[in-house]
């Protein structure tokens, strides 16, 4: 049945009991409720059976016993690295999560069993009698975005831009299946996903977390994978044993903003925003989707996470979305008018739960008020813990045992189970997508000798991206994965099953000549905010290199391109005999030999299957190419994919970019002995400015020189003498920072400090003279012989003035005191925990 924006539950109409304990959850005509929407212009979505009878009825006495601290703690959601089992005992909070640096005790590499227990000691003292406490189990939830990704030795999928490309939704119906076993086995009540963002424009760094640039493919995986998440019947009848609570996301249009920037503003119609962006969520509300999380990003400049007409009038007035929604990490703070600890407006637009990882004290404290004062009225908060605690029965919270008790818990043969491997393996295999072929070079002979090539060939991490164990998923190394297998170690195995020989030389030199050389590489790991880029420009020079001297010798070579979105690789394809676009396929290398590769018998046992969810761009300027926009020219077409049976050479492509030559990411700001682009270093004093390249401030009171550090003069000595006030200044043209620090990311600087500090050394940033800001690191420095590095929170300096919104002078260092340091690297980095603010 369908219902409209005024239709009741339809337990209601079952029970005159429920009806009248009902009363109070009610809301009045929408169309008063949703100032900036069109309520008709909206889906009305078939009814999944979340709201039941009995369950309202025993919501109703557990609400009626529950102290109005008690309402407010269950809209409250803290993250395990701020707080602690016992801290439940005086903020009785409903949720915790693990977010992406997060986990059990600090550490993102914790043994399996460290979550479990983590799980049981939070649901101990959520469900403890104690005097006064209603007793409700907190609700656990992580980011299990492709496998659960965050523990060590779990299964980690191919990301969602490759399993667009498999066009194949019982495929991500049971991989949502895999990981909700895995998940189980720990502990872990909830998982936020599927990510249901159709992503329009390719520099957005989170573009591998859609399906597809089109709402088609997304709409046809959404039911999908929310099923295989939660079960088909999660609706009307729970979560059954192994299954997890889904978090569908990011609600609404986080795929469409202006210049793919991450937490930014999407400028469309409401039709196109109904028609393209939220696509996603009727199927997957009608498939009992339990919760929903609300976007960071804004429509027509009103951020989604307070916006009334979207979270109220559309997604649960008209859509008829019965579960809860919560925010994203601390996006309340980005609301107008809202503060870290303090926003009844995104609580009274219709979040029922806060994501507020390290601000939920202030926070609990401040909706307290609120509601004591009528600012948040008691029918809003009501209705917000009735959604979360409708969750929590349909999840059987309430009635499953504690963590440690459930089936499946502590099974920890299913974290990268042969089972799951082999699934996981079958998705790589059908992510694939053969974008060239010449002269039919694929399907390779096993027993060929096979030179492997590339800094991603045997790198486990890079094939697999970020979210993957960290947030950002760098620093990983192949001992991370136990249960996982190189690209490399794919092929190797392949190659020596068929009787050939397989050499792995990572910068494609040889001593005895090859048959074909495979060379895997494309971008390192990121995610948000870092990911985010300024062309679609591939900019290394290494790969192209390889390539090239290895055409230039004669040897046939394929290239597999790992990657989180389509980029502009033309000199790389030109330089390629058969070029395969693999995405971030995880941690089952060896689904890429399978298809690379002819059985031993020489016949061909997996072609290429998978077609191309995001149109490939002719030029490195074609951000927004999406099959369905006009003037649409894309160098492969969405839906393209070659088989084995295409004998199609592809012919020489152009070389011209169509952009200026690209430069480094711009939240680089000096790395391997030099400064990219755009920025620009100087050395400041009373006397005026010089370039790095003069040596030395105006008056000398700082003097710079190059120094070996990693490698040969990859740092700069810098000196300070104590003659006066000098600073070391990074500038550029203005950029908006006010995401990053946000998203609490921080400077990092890898530095040895040869000459302790005599003085207070400021770290600042900011637009110049009166808008700036800076903290004391000079407690931070020491002295010593080794290089280590330095992390300062983003926020701190935002917090201590500086202007971050139209940041000029991103990184200054000032002294006025005699310091010597040299200095190897200056970025922008996700805090891992070790960022800190200055006393």
């Amino acid at each position: 049945m369908y219902r409209s924006p005024l239709t009741l539950r339809r337990s209601l109409m079952l029970s005159a009991t429920a009806s009248l304990l009902m009363a109070c959850a009610q809301v009045p005509d929408p169309v008063a409720l949703t100032p900036g929407i069109t309520p008709s212009a909206w889906p009305a979505v078939a009814d999944a059976g979340l709201v039941d009878a009995e369950v309202e009825a025993r919501i109703t006495a557990l609400m009626a016993r529950m102290s109005l601290e008690e309402k407010v703690g269950q809209t409250i959601q803290a993250d395990i690295a701020s707080i602690q089992p016992e801290d439940l005992r005086r903020y009785p909070l409903g949720s915790v999560l693990a977010g992406g640096n997060s986990g059990p005790a600090g550490n993102d590499r914790a043994p399996k069993e460290a979550w479990l227990a983590l799980a049981q000691a939070f649901y101990e003292v959520s469900t403890e009698a104690r005097p006064g406490h209603t007793p409700i189990p907190v609700i656990f939830g992580v980011d299990a975005v492709h496998g659960h990704n965050n523990v060590f030795g779990a299964t980690i999928f191919p990301h969602n831009i490759g399993l667009g490309a498999a066009r194949n939704p019982d495929l991500i119906r049971r991989i949502g299946e895999a990981t909700g076993r895995e998940l189980a086995a720990t502990g872990v009540d909830w998982t936020f996903a599927p990510t249901v963002a159709v992503a329009r424009d390719d520099r957005w760094g989170r573009a591998y977390e859609s399906y597809s640039e089109e709402p088609e493919v997304v709409a046809a995986y959404a039911r999908a994978v929310v099923e295989g998440l939660q079960g088909p019947d999660g609706g009307d009848d729970g979560l059954q044993p192994g299954r997890t609570v889904s978090s569908v996301k990011h609600y609404l249009g986080d795929g469409g903003t202006q210049d793919g920037r991450d937490q930014g503003d999407t400028r469309v119609s409401e039709s196109e925003l109904v028609r393209i962006h939220n696509a996603g969520y009727p199927p997957a509300i009608a498939a009992g989707a339990l919760t929903v999380m609300a976007s960071f990003s804004s429509w027509n400049g009103e951020k989604a996470t307070g916006h009334e007409g979207l979270l109220t009038g559309a997604l649960k007035d008209r859509m008829g979305f019965d579960g809860f929604v919560v925010s994203d990490w601390n996006a309340h703070a980005q609301v107008a008018g809202c503060a870290p600890d303090s926003c009844a407006r995104a609580f009274n637009a219709g979040i029922d739960m806060f994501m507020a990882p390290d601000t939920w004290r202030g926070l609990y404290d401040t909706t307290l008020a609120q509601a004591r004062s009528g600012e948040i009225s008691m029918a809003r908060l009501d209705e917000a813990v009735r959604r979360i605690l409708r969750v929590k029965f349909k999840a059987g919270l309430f009635d499953n045992p504690a963590p440690v008790d459930r089936a499946g818990a502590g099974d920890y043969s299913v974290l990268g189970s042969p089972d799951h491997r082999a699934l996981a393996r079958e998705a790589v295999r059908a992510s694939l997508v053969l974008l060239k072929n010449d002269d039919g070079l694929l399907p390779l002979r096993p027993g060929a000798r096979v030179l492997v090539a590339g800094d991603g060939a045997d790198d486990i991490g890079k094939q697999s991206g970020g979210w993957t164990i960290s947030w950002q998923g760098t620093d990983n190394t192949n001992a991370d994965f136990p249960n996982g297998q190189s690209i490399w170690g794919g092929i190797s195995e392949t190659v020596q099953a068929g009787g050939g020989q397989a050499v792995l030389s990572a910068d494609g030199s040889f001593s005895e000549r090859p048959d074909v050389a495979i060379v895997v590489f494309g971008e390192d790991p990121y995610a948000e905010f870092q990911g985010d880029r300024p062309t679609l420009d591939f900019t290394p020079e290494g790969p192209l290199a390889t390539l090239r001297r290895l055409k230039a010798a004669g040897i046939p070579v394929v290239s597999v391109f790992l990657s989180g979105r389509p980029l502009w690789v033309n000199p790389e394809i030109n330089a390629s005999d058969a070029f395969v676009a693999a995405w971030l396929p995880g941690s089952e290398g060896g689904g890429v030999a399978d298809v690379l590769f002819r059985a031993p018998d020489g016949s061909i046992a997996h072609d290429f299957t998978g077609k191309l969810s995001f149109s490939w761009p002719r030029r490195a300027n074609q951000y927004r190419l999406n099959a369905s926009d006009p003037d649409y020219d894309p160098l492969f077409a969405f839906g393209f994919g070659r088989t084995y049976a295409d004998r199609t050479d592809l012919g020489v492509l152009s070389e011209e970019a169509g952009v200026a030559a690209a430069a480094a990411a711009s939240e680089i700001y000096y790395a391997a002995g030099r400064v990219p682009e755009p920025w620009a270093i100087s050395l400041r004093d009373a006397s005026g400015t010089a370039p790095v390249a003069a040596g030395a401030s105006p008056s000398t009171a700082l003097t710079v020189r190059a120094a070996d550090a990693s490698a040969q003069e990859s740092g700069r000595l810098l000196n300070w003498s104590g003659a006066g006030e000098a600073s070391f200044v990074v500038s550029g043209a203005p950029v908006d920072l006010s995401r990053q620090a946000t998203g609490d990311m921080a400077v990092a600087m890898r530095l040895r400090v040869d000459t302790a500090p005599t003085g207070p050394v400021f770290l600042s940033a900011g637009c110049g003279t009166g808008c700036r800001g800076g903290v004391d690191i000079a407690s931070l420095l020491g002295a010593g012989p080794e290089f280590r590095t330095v992390q300062v929170k983003l926020s701190c300096l935002r917090d201590a003035g500086a202007d971050l919104i139209r940041t000029e002078e991103p990184v200054v260092l000032t002294t006025s005191g005699r310091l010597a340091l040299v200095i190897e690297d200056i970025r922008l980095v996700s805090n891992t925990g070790s960022a800190v603010c200055p006393a």
